[in-house]
C-alpha cells in the first residue's frame, strides 16, 4: 500500500470515529423537577411607566395631543430616566409649561412635547392616567432543583386596560393564601380570592413570556416534591389530574379528562374537561388564579393549566411542561 492511500485510509477511520463519538442530546432540559401547585402572590413592576388612559383639562388633553396612545410606555422626561410614578410626577414639579417625552411602542422609541396645562387649583397636568405595577395571584408550576428558576403561571401578564404585555423591569414572587372563590358562570369566570404576604418573598421575577413567568426561587426547596418531566410526544387522551390551592394554603390534586392534544398552539396545548365532582361543587371549573396549577398524568409531569373556556368553566386549556422548562435554558 502506497503512503498516499494509507492517509487517505486513515482520515476516513478519524472521520468516522468523530461521528460515533457525538453524543445525542436527547432531553434538552432537566428530567426532574420540584412539583408545584402553591397559590403565589406576583408583583411586576413596569419598564418605564405605562400609559392606560387619558383625562381632559378644561376640555383640552395635552398627552393625547402630543401623540400619545394607549399602551405606550414612557421611559424619560428631559432626559431623566422615568421608571415609576413619582418619578412622573417629579418631573412635572420641576417644570413649567413643556415636558420632553421619551417613550416606547412596538419596540420602537419615540420623542415627543407634552405642553401642561393647569387645573382649576393652578397645577400642571399631563391628561395621562398611568401605571407602574401590577399585583395578582396565581400558581407555581415547578421548581428546578440544578438551577433554582422556577416557572408559574404558563402565560404571560397582560395589562387589562390595554389588553397588551407587561413589559416589566423586574418583580416579585410571595406568600399568599386562598381566602375564598368567586365560582364561575357561563360568560364570567371566576376567581380566587387571596390575603397578600409582600414581605414573605419567595423569589424574584426576571422574565414574563407568552409561556409564563421565571425567576430565582429564594426559599428552601422540598426535594420530596420531585417529579419527572413527561415529554409532550407520551401524552395522551383521558383521565389527568392538576394540583392547586383553593382554601388557605393546602395544595388539593383534581381529576379532569384530556379531551384533545394541540401541538401547533403556544399556550393551549392541552384541552380538558374537570370530572371532579369535589371541584366543580365549590368553584364550578376552572377559575382566575389557577393558571400555573401542574397537570400530572401517569405520575408525570405533563403541562400547566393556563385558560378557562368562558362559556363553559368546565373546560380549559394547558400548556406543555416542555414549553416553560426550555425557557428556563434561554
Amino acid at each position: 500500500m502506497n503512503l498516499k492511500k494509507f492517509l487517505n485510509k486513515l482520515l476516513i477511520f478519524i472521520f468516522l470515529i468523530s461521528i460515533i463519538s457525538v453524543p445525542n442530546i436527547v432531553f434538552a432540559y432537566t428530567k426532574k423537577v420540584v412539583l408545584g401547585g402553591e397559590n403565589i402572590g406576583i408583583k411586576v413592576n413596569s419598564n418605564g411607566v405605562l400609559v392606560v388612559g387619558f383625562y381632559q383639562i378644561d376640555g383640552k388633553n395635552p398627552a393625547k395631543d402630543a401623540g400619545l396612545r394607549i399602551g405606550d410606555r414612557i421611559i424619560k422626561i428631559n432626559d431623566t430616566d422615568i421608571n415609576i410614578i413619582s418619578d412622573l410626577t417629579s418631573s412635572i414639579k420641576d417644570n413649567t409649561e413643556v415636558l420632553e417625552v421619551t417613550y416606547e411602542r412596538n419596540n420602537k422609541t419615540y420623542n415627543t412635547k407634552i405642553n401642561l396645562y393647569k387645573d382649576s387649583n393652578n397645577v400642571y397636568k399631563t391628561g395621562l392616567y398611568v401605571k407602574d405595577k401590577i399585583i395578582g395571584i396565581g400558581t407555581l408550576t415547578f421548581i428546578d432543583l440544578n438551577t433554582k428558576m422556577y416557572g408559574a403561571l404558563g402565560h404571560e401578564i397582560m395589562e387589562k386596560t390595554t389588553g397588551t404585555k407587561f413589559e416589566i423591569k423586574d418583580g416579585t414572587i410571595f406568600k399568599s393564601n386562598v381566602t375564598g372563590i368567586d365560582k364561575g358562570t357561563r360568560n364570567s369566570p371566576g376567581g380566587k380570592r387571596a390575603s397578600y404576604m409582600l414581605d414573605d418573598t419567595y423569589g424574584t421575577i426576571t422574565k414574563n413570556e407568552i409561556n409564563g413567568i421565571y425567576g430565582v426561587y429564594n426559599k428552601n426547596i422540598d426535594t420530596a416534591n420531585l417529579i419527572e418531566v413527561a415529554d409532550s410526544s407520551s401524552i395522551k387522551l383521558g383521565k389527568a389530574y392538576f394540583t392547586t390551592v383553593i382554601k388557605d394554603d393546602t395544595k388539593e390534586t383534581f381529576e379532569i379528562n384530556i379531551l384533545k392534544i394541540n401541538k401547533n398552539d403556544a399556550t393551549k396545548n392541552i384541552f380538558f374537561e374537570i370530572t371532579d365532582e369535589k371541584l366543580l361543587k365549590r368553584t364550578n371549573g376552572v377559575v382566575q388564579g389557577m393558571s400555573g396549577s401542574p397537570i400530572i398524568q401517569d405520575g408525570k409531569l405533563i403541562g400547566a393549566v393556563t385558560h378557562v373556556v368562558v362559556d363553559d368553566s368546565s373546560k380549559g386549556y394547558g400548556i406543555f411542561i416542555t414549553s416553560m422548562l426550555k425557557e428556563i435554558e434561554n
